[in-house]
């Protein structure tokens, strides 16, 4: 990836991610992030195995913003993120991508989506970590990044999602930095359906 990197501190930082408690101590950055006074930002989780319904529903409600000042954040992964992502480019919006990896490409996660991140930074959407940019993936790397996801978003939309989830977590936290939960109400057959109807019942 040719995108020039950047590394922000302190009150370069987005306001939003300062705002959380615990927030990071330096953001790696290729692209710009839009203006947070004139977009709402709007992080999209879901599962990596997502429904056909899922899927469906992520990419109906994410067209329903073309033309909209909405900035759609997700985690690059597979499933329902890169579904998010695409979905966005799709409907010309600005869609930040927060991989649970540094952004040097040949540690990028996943490897499948590469190209993707390729995408997103033509398309004038941005790449976001708080890992060095060489760092590798590890399982605790990605419950680190939803916090990143939350604590950047004015609002955490969840399509899907299992009980115990990296999908909850970041919801739990959205939760506990103040930012407004929207669930998706799937079929009581599926198991993906479990955490968005206790999100619901929670008041989400």
């Amino acid at each position: 990836m040719s995108h020039e990197m950047r590394v922000l501190t302190g009150d370069k930082m987005p306001r939003l991610l300062r705002e959380i408690a615990d927030p990071p101590e330096r953001l790696y950055l290729k692209g710009e992030l839009p203006d947070e006074s004139t977009n709402k930002y709007l992080c999209v989780v879901g599962p990596r195995k997502y429904s056909p319904y899922g899927k469906a529903v992520c990419e109906k409600l994410i067209s329903g913003l073309r033309g909209y000042s909405v900035v759609v954040i997700s985690g690059l992964a597979l499933g329902i993120d890169a579904i998010a992502h695409q979905a966005a480019l799709d409907a010309d919006l600005t869609t930040i991508a927060i991989p649970g990896s540094g952004l040097h490409p040949r540690v990028l996660y996943p490897a499948t989506n590469r190209g993707l991140a390729e995408r997103i930074l033509s398309r004038r959407g941005v790449l976001l970590s708080e890992f060095e940019p060489t760092f590798k993936p590890e399982r605790w790397s990605f419950e680190k990044r939803n916090r990143i996801m939350a604590g950047l978003s004015h609002a955490v939309l969840v399509i899907e999602a299992h009980e115990k989830s990296g999908t909850m977590i970041t919801a739990r936290l959205a939760t506990e930095y103040n930012r407004d939960v929207l669930a998706v109400p799937g079929s009581v057959f599926s198991p993906t359906s479990a955490g968005v109807h206790m999100l619901i019942r929670l008041g989400a």
